[in-house]
């Protein structure tokens, strides 16, 4: 834990810089102007509009320009969409506040829950530095950059992609500190802040902890939040290991552009880092045995990871029409493999005398990302109640003409994936798939596509936010290190990005032609 509070502070000093000048105005504008969109839209009358929907276009822009520009928290702004709903007669409260209990809030939290028993009780740290350790990496530059890339993205794809960066940043630093001895000890001193490698190295541990998130549902909110509104907007349920089969596509395609573009960026001047073997083998010394919380949360996580991936087992040997998986579907749905998961952590015990068992109470709250939750359902709340009063097949007809009336699936898959990109780089990429979601779905609908490609392209885009300190969490936290100039990572962010973009098309065009389903 003391890792994760050295590399906060940086972070906050930056998040402060950033508060005083960008931030800070594109709040106050969007306090001002949010209401005055939202007014004129309001006012402004629109003949193919059912009164309901036109009300709720007004509150959706107010929402959608405060979403983006922040003058209040996101999760207050998830919260203000559905209580004007109500109050201005869009909805009644019951609907407009359902999608607060929808099952895929429970399928985050218990995923909230693992993660945090496995941040809690180390089990992050000893699968990181296991995969660190393994005899191929030795003191290989490259070998050292792809390993440190594969612990981040294997990590982020079950637990936070800000955490796994908090884990992974001061392992990165201690294989440059290794390197500057290395060197000095050669009689070549060198400053981190201009070597290339300490550049590569910290961007390739940013860059692989968004990577790693789409690989599962749980592995960064906008997988989820897709997975939500296909399931509210269209009754469509995508099922875990479904998502994983396309994630992994994914994460692979973006993996191996990540570490082609940096490292030929920015390659190491050394054959063997000296020390690097030390140094990772000293950390896993440190771990010293298993003990029994680590053990218990492996159990744990284990159970829920195999809960979660059996539909798609049974599936292939019954036929997804079987008995057998009506029945597993009904007992054990996502969200209840999640709980069952995060629930056995307060049964196994660790110390039955002193009545300790593997998770605190206090330690899973802390856990639960509550902020992101109540985005979660202020979004699907919003898409849910857009598709009731018809407000999303108007905006889908909308789109549609813009795009010629007539476009093909790859080019509108296209044209939200880009839309998504764009916007994650300039806020949150959750708050992002919340508001290109539903246009998405309700465009698709209209155009008479099936709205799962564009939902998972949209998913996949919006995790591709790679050129700015403030796209992403990971983003920031490596960046305060100082051994990344802002020019670097935008050049960088921009060849990831728009390869990144053509790549998504990539398992949605498999998708298209039925070799994924």
């Amino acid at each position: 834990m003391d890792d994760i509070k050295n590399v906060k502070a940086p972070e906050v000093e930056l998040e402060e810089n950033q508060d005083s000048s960008f931030d800070r105005k594109r709040r106050i504008i969007g306090a001002i102007f949010g209401p005055i969109c939202a007014l004129l839209v309001w006012f402004t009358p629109i003949a193919d509009l059912a009164p309901e929907a036109h009300k709720l276009l007004a509150i959706m822009t107010l929402v959608a320009l405060w979403w983006i520009t922040e003058p209040v928290p996101i999760p207050v702004t998830s919260l203000l969409g559905p209580t004007l709903c109500v109050v201005l007669d869009v909805v009644k409260m019951k609907e407009a506040f359902a999608a607060f209990a929808n099952p895929m809030i429970f399928l985050f939290m218990g995923g909230f829950i693992i993660a945090k028993a496995m941040m809690v009780n180390g089990l992050d740290k000893r699968i990181a530095y296991g995969i660190m350790s393994m005899k191929w990496v030795g003191d290989n530059p490259r070998r050292i950059f792809l390993a440190i890339g594969l612990a981040c993205a294997l990590c982020s794809g079950w637990i936070s992609n800000t955490a796994t960066a908090a884990m992974m940043f001061p392992i990165a630093l201690g294989l440059l500190d290794a390197i500057q001895e290395m060197m000095a000890a050669n009689g070549t001193k060198i400053n981190l802040k201009n070597y290339k490698y300490a550049t590569g190295l910290m961007l390739m541990t940013a860059y692989a902890c968004s990577i790693g998130g789409v690989l599962t549902p749980i592995g960064t909110p906008p997988n989820l939040i897709m997975l939500g509104f296909l399931s509210e907007m269209s009754s469509i349920h995508v099922s875990f290991f479904q998502w994983m089969v396309w994630g992994f596509v994914a994460m692979v395609a973006y993996f191996i552009i990540a570490y082609i573009v940096l490292t030929k960026m920015f390659p190491s001047d050394v054959k063997h880092i000296e020390g690097a073997e030390e140094f990772i083998n000293g950390k896993v010394k440190e771990l010293g045995i298993w003990t029994r919380a680590q053990k218990n949360t492996l159990i744990a996580f284990l159970v829920a990871v195999v809960l979660w991936v059996a539909p798609g087992v049974l599936s292939m040997i019954y036929g997804a029409d079987s008995d057998v998986m009506k029945v597993y579907n009904r007992l054990f749905p996502e969200a209840i493999a999640a709980m069952i998961g995060a629930l056995l952590l307060f049964f196994l015990p660790t110390d039955l005398k002193k009545n300790k068992m593997t998770l605190a109470w206090k330690d899973a709250v802390a856990g639960v990302e509550w902020g992101t939750l109540l985005l979660f359902g202020g979004g699907l709340a919003m898409g849910g109640m857009m598709y009731s009063t018809g407000l999303s097949a108007w905006i889908g007809d909308q789109i549609i003409s813009l795009l010629g009336g007539h476009p093909s699936e790859l080019l509108f898959v296209s044209v939200f994936c880009v839309m998504a990109l764009l916007l994650s780089e300039l806020t949150s990429h959750t708050a992002a798939t919340t508001m290109i979601g539903p246009l998405a779905i309700g465009a698709a609908v209209a155009a008479g596509f099936s709205p799962i490609p564009v939902a998972v392209g949209v998913a996949l885009s919006a995790s591709l936010g790679f050129m700015l300190p403030v796209s992403t969490p990971p983003n920031a936290i490596v960046y305060a290190s100082g051994y990344i100039p802002i020019t670097k990572m935008i050049k960088t962010g921009v060849y990831i990005d728009f390869i990144g973009i053509a790549i998504v098309t990539i398992p949605v065009a498999l998708y298209l032609v039925g070799l994924i389903v």
